[in-house]
């Protein structure tokens, strides 16, 4: 297995350079994960953008450090809590990401999100799903499931015209994740029915949920992806929550979104021109993180 060395590095950051970067992405990751820390201690929850912290898992702390990703030297950058050694090694007075340290399980990891991210790459997308996958989840919510949240945010319909509304036409959500939230009643009106063992079949890159969990895939891959790739998956799922919360049967008008109206004509054509534009946005992210692992895992 080849050794990384400081001949191999493409880039050497002197300790102002990489010191003022990391910095940098403290402020605006702590733009972000100071809010949540304060809702969290006060016992409340921003019902889409808390979302990014409690599904995905990845701590506050992780994603504020920064990480240079492979091919970048720092300059006087000692071994220690950020820097640990199972990851890094210092040479010449260069540390650098050593990705000939990688464990079999981490490198399992990286082949296993390269195999999934290239399957849906190559896969063609598909629209017209209209973010049904939020609805089903809400399906008579007030006989055999829950309305998850209903404390904070209301139906924006009845929810006799909720029930009304996924009963109106089938749905085809391919997300696993997505589909194993459904209420039990809403599961027989999906066109097919996903399991953890048929993402590589299923998974494609129209779908909503299946994008956002670029930044999943960068989490659990930290830090050998490097925190710049990272961010723009973070910033990314953002923009695709959004969205998917709009189109959702709740009324986020309080936390200033106002309605995709799914329901409506001119709903559904809003919410598809958008699911494209974010589609097109996560095919060149994903393309990214397919080079990035494959670059990590050649040595």
């Amino acid at each position: 297995m080849q050794t990384t060395s400081p001949r191999s590095v493409e880039t050497v950051l002197a300790p102002d350079v990489w010191q003022r970067k990391a910095a940098k992405h403290r402020e605006r990751a702590e733009a972000w994960t100071q809010p949540y820390r304060a809702r969290r201690a006060a016992g409340e929850m921003h019902p889409i953008y808390d979302f990014l912290f409690i599904y995905y898992r990845n701590k506050p702390a992780h994603l504020e450090q920064w990480h240079p990703g492979p091919g970048v030297g720092l300059e006087s950058a000692p071994l220690g809590d950020t820097f640990k050694s199972h990851h890094y090694r210092t040479e010449s007075g260069v540390t650098i990401l050593a990705p000939d340290l990688m464990t079999e399980p981490t490198r399992h990891r990286l082949d296993m999100a390269l195999q999934l991210s290239r399957k849906i790459n190559e896969r063609p997308p598909t629209f017209g799903c209209f973010g049904m996958h939020e609805w089903a989840m809400v399906y008579r919510g007030d006989v055999e499931g829950e309305v998850r949240h209903a404390e904070r945010l209301p139906l924006r319909l009845s929810q006799e015209a909720t029930d009304a509304f996924v009963r109106s036409r089938p749905i085809q959500c391919s997300h696993f994740d997505a589909f194993r939230f459904f209420s039990p009643g809403a599961k027989a009106f999906n066109r097919m029915e996903p399991r953890k063992d048929t993402r590589m079949e299923l998974e494609q890159c129209g779908c909503l949920h299946t994008n956002m969990d670029l930044y999943k895939l960068a989490a659990q891959c930290m830090p050998w992806v490097g925190t710049e790739l990272l961010w723009k998956c973070f910033e990314f799922a953002l923009e695709a929550r959004r969205l998917d919360m709009q189109a959702s049967p709740y009324d986020c008008r309080s936390l200033g979104f106002d309605p995709v109206k799914v329901e409506t004509p001119q709903g559904k054509l809003e919410y598809e021109r958008r699911q494209r534009a974010l589609s097109e946005s996560a095919r060149l992210l994903r393309a990214d993180l397919i080079n990035r692992f494959d670059q990590l895992l050649c040595y």
